[in-house]
């Protein structure tokens, strides 16, 4: 980096194509200000017929230019990408795409991109047919082997009454994925090209149409380490069991209710995959039988018997069934310990039993770790050795795991 303006802040550029999404734009600009970083704003002049120039030099307290021959004499198209160190393009339209892959420099933005040697993130947005387009995949290629941090687009509601893959993810989310690029710097997109898939969340199994057996799992790190793959520049799966949580940028993401509609999911997701990290927590039993109506209490103050049946090991299976020669497989073991052994005996156990290349320890006695944005763990590998993490951020936990595989990866 060039050197921080604050503490954990950057000089970030914003770019800004000429997409309706554009004025999504105005909430990531805020939420970069106001996080202390330094944002120059670069849009395009398609942008302006969305956001004025007037709203973007308010917002970021400079002035906007579209062209390189405003200010000549500062060598704006040079200077612009040489001082920056992250810059984030959002929204990417097609035609972004397309003149960034093929390297044009037709406009400040373009310039901008050329001479940049920092980090570089693209939030496209798009109509459907035009994300699919054999042209844009292969734009988007081209960026992605450069080391370019393109996100997928979200699926949901489009311009006019069209709904599909394409939408602009949330801004929240995209400063988020940001702020992880910026954080590692050059280099940082040491995912590129690889794909991995990532289980999240509880899975519930039905008793009737109202209750169900479950557990306290609320998704958070799951998504933690999607959205942390995204940033290192990682090809996402995320398969999503009963979390209520924005999508992360720039993840595909499948959602499930029970330990079958999991393993499913995770199957299906497996054979392409160079990771599967399953952090979500599914439940172990399930009903042998699922009432069709709601189970009444008894008159005579009885109790119903449920007969439980266990359901299919996702890890175990994945684990000894590998559909990629190399892949590598990460578990969690959420334990409390008890009469037969210490956390990490039960644990070293599990990671023996399940045959995964990593097992993620989590002490959850008392209730710890669910909910909480917070973490600490250790990381088991097969060799018998590990790695502790101490308590931090659920995010820095991430990063270390994705470090971890990497290390596989190199083996």
């Amino acid at each position: 980096m060039n050197g921080p303006v604050g503490s954990g802040a950057g000089r970030v550029v914003l770019g800004v194509s000429g997409g309706i999404a554009a004025y999504k734009a105005c909430e990531l600009l805020r939420r970069f200000t106001e996080s202390g970083h330094d944002v120059t704003v670069v849009p395009t002049a398609a942008a302006l017929e969305f956001v004025g120039a007037p709203t973007w030099a308010a917002l970021s307290g400079k002035p906007v230019a579209t062209g390189v021959w405003s200010d000549v004499h500062e060598v704006p198209h040079v200077r612009i990408g040489q001082s920056a160190d992250l810059v984030v393009v959002a929204p990417a339209t097609a035609d972004l795409l397309a003149r960034a892959a093929h390297g044009l420099a037709d406009d400040l933005l373009t310039n901008t991109l050329l001479t940049a040697r920092c980090p570089v993130v693209m939030a496209p947005a798009m109509h459907t047919e035009m994300w699919e387009h054999p042209a844009t995949q292969a734009n988007v290629s081209t960026l992605r082997d450069r080391g370019v941090v393109v996100l997928e687009p979200a699926v949901g509601r489009l311009t006019g009454a069209d709904t599909g893959r394409g939408r602009l993810p949330e801004p929240a989310e995209i400063f988020e994925v940001a702020v992880g690029v910026l954080a590692r710097g050059a280099g940082g997109a040491d995912l590129a090209g690889r794909k991995v898939v990532v289980s999240a969340g509880g899975t519930r199994e039905y008793l009737d149409p109202v209750r169900f057996l479950g557990n306290r799992s609320s998704g958070l790190q799951g998504y933690a380490l999607a959205r942390a793959a995204a940033s290192r520049g990682a090809h996402v799966t995320l398969v999503s069991a009963n979390v209520s949580l924005p999508d992360p940028a720039g993840v595909h993401v499948v959602r499930v209710e029970t330990t079958a509609e999991l393993r499913d999911a995770v199957l299906a997701a497996t054979p392409t995959a160079d990771a599967v990290v399953m952090a979500a927590a599914p439940a172990d039993f399930r009903p042998t039988s699922v009432s069709d109506a709601k189970i009444k209490k008894a008159q005579d103050g009885s109790s119903p018997v449920i007969e439980l049946a266990q359901n299919p090991d996702v890890l175990a299976e994945i684990s000894r069934d590998r559909s990629r020669e190399g892949a590598v497989v990460v578990g969690f073991a959420a334990e409390t310990g008890d009469e037969t052994g210490s956390v990490l005996d039960l644990a070293r156990a599990k990671l023996a039993r399940k045959g995964c290349d990593l097992l993620v320890v989590n002490d959850v006695g008392g209730g710890a770790v669910f909910g909480s944005d917070q973490n600490e763990a250790v990381i088991l590998r097969a060799d018998g050795t590990s790695v502790d993490v101490p308590r931090g951020s659920k995010t820095a936990l991430s990063h270390v795991i994705w470090d971890e595989v990497l290390r596989r990866f190199a083996l």
